[in-house]
């Protein structure tokens, strides 16, 4: 692989051996299953696969503000998919998200199941099954979107930009990283004059869009991503770290952030969920 300052594209683009980087073992650029892997089913009618990374955390916050908002349907069991080991290459992954990308949720409530993949899609998916966190007034409805939005086309330039390159990248290359802090605090500023004027993210109201922002943004001004919080000089963010302590300190935030966690703290890992129970008595420091 080539980091000189005057490599020039090769008329024909071909994968290399050996490429290097944290994901060089999974990466490849042809879609589809590479082995054949059911996936288990639980007692609820929600199955979710996942793992807590930002777009993990989304729906499994959402899904425990469901429950702490008496949703009782809203109950679901949360099975880890190994990404670093390839198990969203496994069949009975991707006959869920083709995309091969977590998370990915099955609904066995309906006849048939319904898949939804994508974390933007299942959190419209689940807010208007539940008729909670996304508002009904259209004008409301249309703000609340347009940030939900806007994380989903801005956060790619966050994780797969500057955190691939801050934190995962085989060696450091300056213009990259450059390029996409430049493009992150920028993203920070919007998202802080936007905060300046309102409680949460859409407005007065705590909704999917904050569930959705928080896990990149929010974990990122907290230094609880990328362990990037000095180097982009979070403190500036006022207004974002405000909010992003208020939702950091929601029980359901707590308990979404610990399913499907398979690294950190072992009292913050809940590797499988299948019942509110388990928070208490199936965390790693407690199953050793």
């Amino acid at each position: 692989m080539s980091q000189s300052a005057d490599y020039q594209p090769p008329e024909v683009w071909t994968p290399k051996e050996g490429n290097g980087g944290a994901f060089a073992n999974i990466n490849r650029p042809v879609a589809g299953a590479t082995h054949d892997r059911d996936l288990p089913v639980g007692r609820h009618p929600f199955q979710l696969h996942s793992l807590a990374t930002p777009n993990g955390v989304k729906v499994t916050i959402l899904l425990e503000e469901l429950l702490a908002a008496g949703h009782e349907g809203a109950e679901y069991d949360a099975w880890p998919i190994r990404i670093g080991e390839g198990e969203q290459f496994g069949s009975g992954f991707v006959s869920i998200n083709p995309n091969s990308k977590i998370p990915a949720l099955l609904d066995r409530g309906t006849s048939p199941p319904t898949r939804v993949f994508e974390s933007g899609a299942i959190l419209v998916y689940l807010a208007e099954k539940f008729g909670a966190f996304l508002p009904t007034d259209p004008a409301a409805r249309a703000e609340c979107l347009s940030w939900l939005f806007w994380q989903m086309g801005s956060a790619p330039f966050v994780g797969g930009g500057f955190g691939h390159f801050y934190a995962y990248a085989p060696v450091k290359i300056e213009y990259a990283i450059d390029r996409y802090a430049m493009e992150t605090k920028r993203q920070l500023d919007v998202l802080d004059r936007q905060l300046a004027d309102h409680e949460f993210v859409a407005g007065a109201q705590y909704t999917i869009a904050d569930m959705a922002i928080w896990p990149w943004y929010g974990q990122l001004v907290l230094g609880q991503l990328y362990n990037a919080a000095t180097f982009l000089s979070v403190q500036e963010y006022t207004n974002v770290r405000r909010w992003a302590e208020q939702v950091a300190a929601r029980p359901a935030v707590q308990r979404g952030r610990m399913v499907n966690r398979l690294f950190g703290d072992p009292a913050e890992q809940l590797h499988e969920r299948h019942d509110a129970g388990d928070f208490d008595t199936r965390t790693q420091d407690k199953l050793g």
